[in-house]
């Protein structure tokens, strides 16, 4: 894999991250507005320290899976599954950067595990569907 490709890759997962990231806050929009308004601000500042990382789970999945399908068809073969778990990995090193430095919870750490479990098997998934579909055509 050369260089330019792994920075393309860790550019996907940058792209990853600024849509789960795009969820969390639309997630908060409609939080605010529709679901449970008229509060102070303190609140759903409190509400998103709880409700964010359940949502990098619930949006992380459909976007990581779109990310491996999408690498995957950059090449042919094991190197389109290598491709998408390279984004997988630079997410994760990425993420789990900021979390250390921001001082991880244990409750932190636990959702952080489920997190990248479901974005690694949904990158996987999607990588492999695309490599199953270019065997086939």
């Amino acid at each position: 894999m050369t260089f330019g490709r792994v920075a393309s890759l860790v550019g996907v997962a940058l792209l990853v991250m600024v849509a789960n990231i795009a969820a969390s806050i639309l997630y908060m929009v409609v939080y605010g507005h529709v679901i449970d308004p008229g509060h102070e601000p303190q609140y759903y500042n409190d509400h998103i320290q709880v409700a964010g990382p359940y949502c990098s789970i619930v949006a992380g999945i459909p976007f990581m899976l779109l990310a491996g399908w999408w690498v995957a068809g950059w090449s042919r073969g094991k190197a389109g599954v290598q491709a998408a778990l390279v984004v997988w990995l630079a997410y994760a090193v990425i993420d789990l950067s900021v979390l250390v430095a921001a001082g991880m919870t244990m409750r932190v750490g636990i959702l952080f595990a489920v997190s990248f479990a479901t974005k690694l098997a949904a990158a996987w998934c999607g990588a492999w569907i695309r490599v199953c579909r270019q065997a086939d055509g």
